[in-house]
């Protein structure tokens, strides 16, 4: 068994542009709790008012089986570890486990610390033993441990052994600059274990060769039965484990328990919730949870997938709760649109089949990208085979107004047929053209389906077509991604007008959610 201590909510905020409120902290620790991990080490209590608040507000919290601990440094130099204050903070979070880091590597003993060599094992078998004498559970960060061997061995394992003598149950060996190498990892990690026979060995890698997830593997091989990341790998740099790798890795190809195999059919879940409540959008190509890691464009791998998953997946993808996507473009064979219209739940004979494959390249040709915009292609499929759409646009204008461009404003009009009646609206928006647009009509087709009141337009891209000669002449693609409570799906437009492409893009995404079968609350309606 593999102990997994979660750091996102301490380590995973130093990263660049992962920011969480109180509120996402403790919803993210709940979470992580019900997902299983062991310990959630939900800051540094000693650092911050929001991190101290954070462990005020969780002493009231139930994580089952899950334990919180809070994190911080060994005592000061020259300050006995009654006397410091970040050290009593630690005391007053009242967390079940307390998680020390210290100083392993001479470099920065003699120049961050600006100590002696004797002193700094003093600091840490101290205040390891201030905390173990008082029931604290005591999980020791060797920083820099790994740096600090391959310099002065000796000196790094006696920074260890003074934790183990002031009480540390959990010794974590922390590639901290993360620029160690597997072999390096495993070689040390195993004469770590052999020196501590009995006590739990861990690690904690950083992700700056892009090796983490080797680097914890390798690890766990030598003998490591605790390992520290972060969801999604969020982290100072260039992030921490990510655990999403890490752990399905684990189980599912080492065989070794951490999570179970059951909850790890929660884990794109899981990783999903996380980024959304640090407000950044999901890696597409992330392994196992993102939305491309089961998906297949070209037709020879679609065509050996829909005989044998094996051929081109390493896993199922409902074991990580991923599902497989079958991508339809320019490069596409008959085999990649059957099994996407099957996927939507549209039915084609061979001859509308064959059409829609002919009508997909030439759009693309024009400019379209149907890959990644699966409402706009499900539209497409549902016009070829005569479906109607529940609207038409029949016209539309925009104006921006303004003294200067910091105080400029648009205004647009639509002309929108629903049925018989045909509705002229205009409406205004401080943020731009696009948004006037989206606006007018929505005020047009609202009052026949109320229920689209519930999308919402999520993210907008655009991409110029043409070559740089032709400037501002420039043909355009735009992309746009809808949701509706926890659907999301993405349309696309392409014009030499951006107006005109995005208008093509953001009708297609109201369209969609009325017809889609998934997504449709009641039948479209018009008149």
């Amino acid at each position: 068994m593999v102990e997994i201590l979660d750091t996102t909510l301490r380590d995973g905020t130093q990263g660049e542009g992962v920011s969480l409120s109180v509120d996402d902290k403790v919803a993210i620790a709940r979470r992580l709790a019900a997902f299983g991990i062991h310990l959630i080490e939900g800051g540094w209590p000693g650092s911050n008012p929001k991190d101290a608040e954070f462990f005020q507000r969780m002493k009231g919290v139930d994580l089952g089986a899950a334990r919180l601990a809070a994190f911080g440094a060994t005592r000061r130099k020259g300050l006995a570890p009654e006397e410091d204050p970040s050290v009593l903070a630690l005391l007053e979070a009242e967390t079940p486990v307390v998680v020390l880091f210290g100083k392993s590597w001479t470099l920065h003993v003699l120049e961050a610390l600006e100590t002696t060599l004797e002193e700094n094992l003093r600091m840490i078998e101290e205040t390891v033993a201030f905390f173990a004498r008082r029931g604290r559970r005591v999980v020791y960060d060797a920083e820099h441990f790994f740096d600090g061997y391959k310099e002065d061995p000796a000196y790094a394992l006696a920074t260890l052994e003074a934790a183990f003598r002031g009480g540390a149950d959990t010794l974590v060996l922390c590639d901290t600059n993360g620029g160690s190498l597997p072999e390096e990892v495993y070689a040390i990690t195993k004469a770590v274990v052999e020196r501590f026979p009995g006590v739990r060995v861990g690690i904690h890698p950083h992700n700056d060769a892009d090796l983490a997830v080797a680097n914890a593997l390798a690890a766990v091989r030598a003998g490591a039965t605790h390992v520290q990341g972060t969801i999604n790998g969020y982290g100072e740099r260039c992030g921490n484990l990510n655990l999403t790798s890490f752990l399905p890795t684990l189980v599912f190809k080492y065989g070794i328990p951490a999570i179970s195999p059951e909850k790890l059919r929660e884990l794109r879940e899981v990783s999903h919730f996380v980024d959304e409540r640090a407000n950044l959008t999901p890696n597409r190509r992330a392994p196992y949870v993102g939305e491309a890691a089961f998906a297949h464009k070209a037709g020879v791998h679609v065509s050996a997938v829909l005989k044998n998953p094996r051929t081109y997946e390493h896993i199922l993808p409902e074991w990580v709760g991923n599902q497989r996507r079958f991508l339809v473009s320019d490069v596409s064979g008959r085999s990649n649109l059957l099994a996407k219209l099957q996927e939507l739940g549209v039915d084609l004979s061979k001859e509308e089949a064959r059409r829609l494959l002919e009508e997909v390249k030439a759009l693309e040709y024009e400019g379209y990208a149907f890959e990644g915009a699966e409402a706009s292609f499900y539209l497409l499929a549902h016009r070829l085979k005569g479906g109607s759409l529940p609207f038409s646009v029949e016209g539309f204008s925009v104006f921006v107004h303004g003294s200067g461009l910091d105080t400029a404003w648009a205004e647009a009009t639509v002309r929108v047929r629903v049925g018989e009646s045909l509705q002229h609206t205009a409406a205004e928006s401080p943020s731009g053209p696009v948004s006037a647009l989206d606006r007018a009509f929505r005020k047009a087709v609202l009052q026949f389906y109320p229920e689209l009141s519930d999308v919402e337009l999520t993210d907008y891209k655009v991409r110029i077509l043409s070559g740089q000669e032709s400037g501002t002449n420039s043909g355009v693609r735009v992309m746009i991604e809808m949701k509706r409570g926890e659907e999301r799906f993405a349309t696309v437009g392409a014009s030499e007008n951006i107006l005109e492409a995005s208008l093509k893009a953001l009708t297609d995404g109201y369209a969609y959610a009325l017809l889609y079968p998934s997504l449709k609350e009641t039948a479209p309606r018009a008149g």
